[in-house]
């Protein structure tokens, strides 16, 4: 299978070092087994004084010890049994303890693995996936994933021992032991139809937990609409039928194990049943080397029976491994393109020269020139769907133009390093996407080179320190879900001030005031226009109020058709027809 490929290519010489516990535990189990049939045959005998029995009734443990000039006496046999159990038992715990470590760091490489795939893919694809189905993966999918290999190596273990039991078997009786093997091949195959059902439900009920998590997720998000409105009930109705479709999924996995667990208890007795029977009455074995072969048989058909069991786990867990290898193989696939290694600086300026874009055969931008000089404040208005979202994801680097470029102090940004690029830029979108945390951790996000100097002078900058030094804890007061403790307006200058505690050459706002009062509103762009100058701004926005601090208005959707006019300053002189400003 590809999970447990995939584990022993990653960790070869953990895998060789478990492999290695495990066969020499079986070794020790053997011994103890191996010293059982001799002990039996003495304990058997007519008192402390009587001969020795014959060499056959003694097996190869008895002959293996008269050839070491080893006198296998009752109390030596005892101690060989103890001592192979209590090796077994450190051994098993040691292969246990490997097997536990490689399957948390496996589990812990997973996520990393999945969560770098999917930051460094392309920001379209990004937007493409369901969160729900994200933390899905991120948590149950990669916890069924380190179970599976867990139940793996377990599966390893308990064929080792079948082994070591059939090898004892075989010392005694190899008739016997064929066919006991034969019986337990038998077995299995006769319920491995179990096994696939149960593989279908644990891919069925995987899928299934993806959809829940997906619809809980929007559900979630959307719960202060609902409410208002008296639409729970919708939520409701929703979230029964996909719970009643996972539990269908589950309920077949659970029985599948089940009725694997009592299929096999059933045969496996009618086979040593049966097994006695001829043993004893036709073949006329003595009883306790019958004895011996049933306890060592018995023993090798329930290792077989867990070795199927524990394969049916990893089975069901198949379903899970595999849709997160296939979004982390999908993440990969959408990985952005290499750029170019040029370092960024704006002294300049930003321009847009000839750019041709189009969202599939919708045309967005036809041959668009525009120039955003350094230091500037320039707002991007229109009507939604004009373009202005594109015109910044251009700047950004999430889009490459069809035709033309867009460059950076003269330097096209296909030659420049983007990442370097991106850590130049302060960005703040329209959502308050504040963490139930701190002030400090939400200014910061925990990046470990700034301090609560620095976050006070960008909470400064923002206008809004003195808020933050009034609140209970100052820097530490945890802001609640989303910023809940604090106003709309609260949260966007802190949302402001993360854009700015890098000190980014490059400011951008996304509508980043359309969801406040006029008041809050004013006051923030009071904070942006005393920062003009300092940095570059280039904001989207369709209220007049940033029409109004800006040093040029941008009207894109003028611009994409070439009007004259497109863009103004703030008092709404056009810069002439082209649509593209003076350096």
């Amino acid at each position: 299978m590809r999970l447990i490929g995939d584990i022993l290519r990653r960790y070869p010489w953990q895998s060789v070092a478990m492999l290695v516990a495990l066969l020499a535990a079986g070794a020790a189990e053997g011994l103890s087994l191996g010293s059982l049939l001799p002990m039996l045959s003495i304990a058997s005998g007519a008192g402390a004084d009587a001969p020795l029995p014959a060499r056959e009734a003694m097996g190869f443990m008895g002959d293996w010890l008269r050839r070491a000039d080893w006198q296998p006496t009752l109390g030596l046999l005892l101690v060989l049994i103890v001592a192979g159990i209590t090796v077994k038992g450190v051994l098993m715990l040691v292969a246990q303890a490997m097997v536990g470590n490689t399957a948390a760091r496996f589990a812990a490489e997973l996520r990393l693995a999945m969560l770098r795939a999917l930051l460094a893919s392309r920001l379209d694809h990004f937007l493409h996936q369901p969160l729900g189905r994200l933390g899905t993966a991120l948590t149950s999918e990669v916890q069924s994933t380190s179970g599976a290999f867990v139940n793996a190596m377990n599966a390893l273990a308990f064929l080792i021992q079948a082994l070591i039991y059939a090898a004892v078997a075989l010392a005694i009786s190899w008739q016997a032991t064929l066919t006991g093997l034969a019986a337990g091949v038998l077995v299995i195959g006769t319920t491995s139809a179990l096994v696939r059902i149960a593989r279908h439900a644990g891919r069925t009920h995987n899928a299934r937990l993806r959809g829940l998590a997906s619809r809980l997720t929007d559900v979630l998000l959307s719960v202060r609409p609902m409410k208002a409105m008296a639409q729970e009930s919708l939520a409701d109705a929703l979230l029964v039928a996909e719970n009643r479709r996972l539990q269908r999924a589950q309920r077949r996995q659970v029985l599948s194990a089940a009725a694997l667990t009592a299929a096999q208890e059933e045969l496996f007795a009618l086979v040593i049943a049966l097994g006695m029977y001829l043993a004893i009455a036709r073949l006329g074995m003595p009883f306790t080397t019958v004895l011996v072969l049933v306890l060592t048989l018995g023993r090798m058909l329930a290792q077989l029976g867990k070795v199927q069991k524990e394969y049916q786990k990893v089975a069901i867990a198949e379903g899970a491994y595999l849709a997160l290898a296939a979004t982390i193989d999908e993440a990969r696939a959408a990985a952005e393109p290499p750029r170019g290694t040029r370092e960024p600086a704006l002294r300049e300026g930003i321009r847009l020269e000839g750019v041709h874009f189009a969202w599939g055969e919708r045309v967005v931008f036809a041959g668009v020139d525009l120039d955003i000089r350094a230091g500037s404040f320039t707002t991007l208005m229109g009507p939604s769907g004009c373009g202005k979202s594109t015109l910044l994801d251009l700047v950004l680097g999430f889009q490459q133009p069809a035709a033309g470029h867009v460059t950076i102090d003269g330097v096209t940004l296909e030659t420049l390093d983007v990442r370097r690029w991106r850590s130049m830029i302060g960005y703040v979108p329209q959502e308050t996407l504040l963490l139930h945390d701190t002030v400090l951790y939400n200014v910061t996000l925990g990046d470990p080179a700034l301090g609560a100097a620095d976050v006070e002078r960008a909470l400064r900058q923002a206008g809004v320190w003195d808020v933050v030094r009034s609140l209970p804890g100052g820097l530490e007061h945890v802001v609640g879900e989303r910023g809940g403790k604090l106003s709309g307006g609260q949260r966007q200058r802190i949302m402001i001030a993360r854009a700015l505690v890098r000190r980014p050459r490059l400011l951008v706002l996304d509508e980043a005031t359309s969801s406040l009062d006029q008041d809050s509103e004013d006051a923030i762009c009071d904070t942006l226009a005393a920062l003009r100058g300092e940095l570059t701004i280039l904001a989207i926005s369709h209220r007049p109020a940033f029409a109004a601090i800006s040093d040029r208005v941008v009207q894109v959707d003028r611009l994409a058709r070439g009007e004259p006019g497109a863009v103004s300053d703030a008092g709404g002189n056009g810069y002439g027809n082209s649509g593209s400003t003076p350096a």
